[in-house]
Parts: C-alpha cells; sequence; structure tokens
C-alpha cells in the first residue's frame, strides 16, 4: 500500500483535486482539522483552535483516519498528516505535544507516508470559511512553514503548482500512478 499526502496552504485547491482524485477510483482520506473544527462549531466554540487541546484532538482523528483507511487499493491519498499537524503547532505558537510526537514517532517508524509529498502550491489568494480564517498573507507563511516541516523530516516535495484542477489532477496521477514510486 502507497500511502501519499497531499498538503499545501489553506485555500489552495485541495478539496477540489481530492474530490477529482475520488472520482478517478483513488481512496481519498479527509483532513481531520477541518473535521474537528466544524464539530467544535457544531456546539457553539467559535474558535477551537485556540484551546491547547486542539492540536492533540487533529492527532487523535488522524490517527483513526488512517489505521481505519480500507485498504481497496494500491494507493491512499491523505488529505494532510500528523506533519502538518506539527506545522500547524508552530503557526498557531503551541508546543509539539507528547501525543503529535509519538504519532510522528509511529508513522515514521512504521514508515506509513511515501517520501514524497504533493504540495499544492497556493492559488494567488485565499477565500476565508467559518473553520479557516485565514488572510492571504497569512496563508503564504502558513504555506512556508508546511514546506519547512516536511523538509526537516526528510520528505521530497513535489509541487504541483496553481492551475486548473484537471492539470493539477493530471500531475498528481502522474506520481501516484507509477508503480513502486
Amino acid at each position: 500500500m502507497r500511502r501519499y499526502v497531499l498538503t499545501g496552504a489553506p485555500g489552495a485547491g485541495k478539496t477540489s483535486i481530492l474530490r477529482c482524485l475520488a472520482e478517478h477510483g483513488y481512496e481519498v482520506v479527509e483532513e481531520a482539522a477541518t473535521t474537528v473544527i466544524a464539530r467544535a462549531q457544531a456546539q457553539g466554540e467559535d474558535e477551537p483552535w485556540t484551546r491547547a487541546s486542539f492540536v492533540d484532538e487533529v492527532v487523535d482523528l488522524q490517527r483513526q483516519r488512517q489505521l481505519g483507511a480500507s485498504a481497496a487499493g494500491p494507493v491512499q491519498v491523505f488529505d494532510r498528516s500528523p506533519f502538518c499537524t506539527h506545522a500547524l503547532a508552530n503557526h498557531l505558537g503551541m508546543p509539539v505535544s507528547r501525543a503529535l510526537t509519538a504519532e510522528i514517532e509511529r508513522i515514521t517508524a512504521e514508515e506509513i507516508y511515501e517520501r514524497q509529498v504533493l504540495f499544492i502550491r497556493n492559488l494567488g489568494f485565499c477565500e476565508p470559511t467559518r473553520a479557516r480564517r485565514i488572510s492571504f498573507q497569512e496563508s503564504l507563511v502558513f504555506e512556508k512553514i508546511h514546506e519547512q516541516s516536511y523538509r526537516a523530516f526528510g520528505f521530497e516535495l513535489i509541487d504541483i503548482p496553481a492551475g486548473d484542477v484537471a492539470d493539477r489532477v493530471a500531475a498528481i496521477t502522474a506520481v501516484i500512478a507509477r508503480p513502486g514510486s
């Protein structure tokens, strides 16, 4: 089983790309942070990312989703990973928790993810949502933190430049469809 991480700046178009990959028959595993935020906001908590337990809740859901993902095909594509959560903790000015450190150690030791990471570049804008309250300038800073985090953990970033969804999906498919890549 080859597991690829798809990551990048908030608002870079990851969700649209992942939907297309799913339509092409690839197993896609959803991002955890957005779900954690949506659940908390549904219960009346406006900014759950400010809570000390937020990062650990994201880590826990990421682990559940990674372990629960079916092995139906030869490739899975993950919308973010615990390395993204590491970048998020840094971006939020939060300490890297024991749970996050342990999860990074587990997925590294078990070689869960391919060393090539699909890095979706920003589109030149970032539309805010209820869960994504970040300016375009802030998203560029966050993009850089993601890049630095993945490189620090020894990953090779495969740049997927801004463009239309079909071109981006084709670029990704060229990487993930290769046997043994």
